[in-house]
């Protein structure tokens, strides 16, 4: 049985980066294909496990977990974040601006 542990990225719908500190391990799917429930339609699994998302708060307690437990795991890094730049509302009018006036 194997894991993924990774940081997920944050939502798209927030300017901020909660929820995307922790690592989170979850179990990766089986080989099994899902199945079609022949009365209602519904997609099923026998691999309950892909709905387990575990969540810690470093990488280390993710990887200590996973060792402990005797998973084979994968570690995924998050991509490296570029600098934030700071700027204020009014540099869009600064007379000694680079670049090309859009206003």
């Amino acid at each position: 049985m194997s894991v993924r542990i990774y940081r997920p990225a944050r939502n798209a719908m927030q300017s901020g980066q909660a929820k995307s500190q922790r690592w989170a391990l979850e179990f990766t799917p089986e080989a099994q294909p899902r199945s079609v429930e022949p009365l209602m339609g519904w997609t099923s699994s026998t691999d309950t496990l892909n709905q387990v998302k575990l969540w810690f708060d470093t990488k280390e307690e993710a990887i200590a977990y996973a060792v402990r437990e005797g998973l084979a795991y994968t570690v995924i890094e998050p991509p490296a974040e570029g600098a934030r730049r700071a700027i204020a509302y009014s540099d869009n009018f600064k007379s000694d601006r680079i670049g090309t006036w859009t206003h």
